[in-house]
Order: structure tokens, then C-alpha cells, then sequence
């Protein structure tokens, strides 16, 4: 009897050592973790970007990089729809607008304006030179670069610490567990409708982040549901319709993200502003051709013409 008791007592010891270790392990992933404060796309109140007077002095620099990375050389993107709630709930049907938008945008005249950004340049640098390391238009996406993360409900209202853990076992799900594997590449984070974090819809429409951790540092974006917040966030913008917020506000935080991946080390002005912040709700945000589709996208600004454009 005692031998069954010791046994049992073994057993008992065993399960909770295993179970501290897996805690352990869940506790590795996000024990370095630390937050950026987010690059922010406001919310239209019925007055966009529109440059009347472009002026140089206004053009984006090199802030330096972080850890040598200013900006995505080879862009890959990564979708996360976020917690159960998804499930069997998408009324404005934002995953597959998503997914249809990521898979056509690379090599578009409009990402395009990208390539115009470098690296490994000295900070304050404004016009790339020959020969440097550019960032890159040919954006990454595939079915597999998907990941419905519904076994459990997601929170009802994610803070940024929440929406950054996300990301980090997003980058563990795809296998990219190293510096090396994440430094070209942005998770989206996209939550379902009606949990959103708070904020959306009155003072944002969705924000670019990174966060430190075992994997290295990790690009981020805070995708809400966006047609949630109708116009404020390009419901019927430019009268373009009323999903045409979706692919204006992710297409503004991708290209953000491609050109300053982890805030604020790649390209900003004077005022802390990104390529995509400088022309946001601009009067010339229209659908542009994608591959053998159309999706709205407001311009970016290209340093080489001080001025929004929608290609390059």
C-alpha cells in the first residue's frame, strides 16, 4: 500500500513539474516583451491630409534603425484572425477582403512608392543612395501565412500588452521563433466584430507597434473590425463604398510598417509622422489596380517628389 501511495505522490510530482514548465516556457515567450508605444492612424472628422504647399524640409529621414532595422527589405505579412469569436461571424465578410488584398498588393505601382526607403544609412539621411539597402515592394502572402486562433475567445476589449502577446505566439505558431526569421516580416492582428480595443473609432482606426521577446523584436499591427466604425474609419470614403476602409486603413498600416517596422527607427518628418500618417484621408484616395483586382487605398508620400502619390 505505501509503495502505491509513493507511486501516486510520484506521479502527483511529475504532472505538476511538467505543468510548471510548460508555464515556464509560455512565461519565456513573453518575459523580455516590451511594448512600443503605437504609431497611430486617426479617425476622419471630415478633414484629410491634402499638402497644398509640399516643402523638402518636410520629407521623411532615417531615424537609425532598430538593431540595424529600419525598414522590411522583403515584406511578409501574416493574418491573424483573433480568438473565437470569428467563428461563424464576419458580417462584412473582412477576412477573405483581407486575404484577397495581401495577395494582390505585392509588386503594385502602389507599394511601390516604398522602394524609395533604405537602410544602413547614416540618421537624418533624406534621399537613399545607389547601392543601398532598400525596402521592398514584392510583399509575401500566401493561405498558409493564415491563422484562425479560435480555440478560446479572445478578451473583449485587448490592451496593447494583450495584442502584443498575440503577435509573439502568432510568430511561434508560423515557426518563426529568431531574430533572423522575424526581421522582414508584420503580423496583423485582426479582432472581431464589436472587440475591438478601446479607443477605436474615436481617437484611431487601427495602429503599428513592435515588441520585444525570445523571437527578437516583432512587428505588429492592432487590425480592428473596421467597417465597426463606418465612416470615421472610410465607410463610403471618396464614395468608394462601404468596405472601403478595410484595405485604406490595413493598406496605410502595411506600408507604415514596410517603411518603419519597429517604431520609431526607420522613416519619419520632423513631426514624428510616417508615409502613411502625412497623406491619410487624402481627397485622392481611389481604387488602384492590384494584380487582376482594384482595392482602395489612400496615396503615400514619396521624399522624391515632397508630395502623396498612389504609384511610383
Amino acid at each position: 500500500m505505501r509503495r502505491r501511495y509513493l507511486c501516486g505522490a510520484l506521479v502527483a510530482v511529475l504532472a505538476t513539474a511538467a505543468a510548471l514548465s510548460a508555464a515556464a516556457s509560455q512565461a519565456a515567450i513573453h518575459s523580455t516583451m516590451k511594448p512600443v508605444k503605437p504609431s497611430v492612424m486617426r479617425v476622419f472628422k471630415g478633414k484629410g491630409s491634402n499638402p497644398s504647399r509640399p516643402r523638402r524640409t518636410n520629407n521623411l529621414s532615417y531615424r537609425g534603425g532598430v538593431g540595424g532595422i529600419g525598414i522590411e527589405t522583403a515584406p511578409q505579412v501574416y493574418l491573424v484572425l483573433w480568438g473565437s469569436q470569428w467563428t461563424g461571424n464576419d458580417p462584412s465578410g473582412e477576412s477573405n477582403l483581407l486575404q484577397s488584398f495581401f495577395a494582390a498588393v505585392g509588386g503594385s505601382p502602389w507599394v511601390h512608392s516604398v522602394t524609395q526607403y533604405c537602410q544602413g544609412v547614416a540618421p537624418g539621411t533624406t534621399t537613399c543612395p545607389a547601392g543601398s539597402t532598400f525596402a521592398g515592394g514584392g510583399v509575401t502572402f500566401a493561405p498558409s501565412q493564415v491563422w484562425a486562433d479560435n480555440g478560446s475567445a479572445a478578451p473583449s476589449h485587448p490592451t496593447q500588452t494583450q495584442l502584443a502577446n498575440e503577435a509573439i505566439n502568432a510568430a511561434n505558431h508560423f515557426g518563426n521563433t529568431t531574430a533572423a526569421s522575424n526581421k522582414t516580416v508584420q503580423y496583423v492582428i485582426a479582432t472581431s466584430t464589436g472587440h475591438s480595443a478601446s479607443g477605436f473609432g474615436t481617437s484611431y482606426c487601427a495602429w503599428h507597434s513592435s515588441t520585444s521577446s525570445v523571437d527578437g523584436n516583432i512587428a505588429y499591427t492592432n487590425l480592428p473590425y473596421i467597417t465597426d466604425a463606418g465612416a470615421a474609419c472610410g465607410a463610403n470614403f471618396n464614395n468608394l463604398g462601404p468596405y472601403a476602409g478595410i484595405t485604406i486603413v490595413e493598406g496605410h498600416e502595411m506600408a507604415e510598417t514596410i517603411t518603419d517596422q519597429f517604431p520609431n527607427g526607420g522613416w519619419l518628418d520632423g513631426s514624428g509622422e510616417e508615409n502613411g500618417d502625412k497623406c491619410a484621408w487624402s481627397p485622392a484616395t481611389s481604387s488602384q489596380p492590384m494584380g487582376q483586382s482594384s482595392f482602395p487605398v489612400q496615396p503615400l508620400w514619396s521624399n522624391a517628389s515632397s508630395s502623396c502619390v498612389l504609384s511610383y
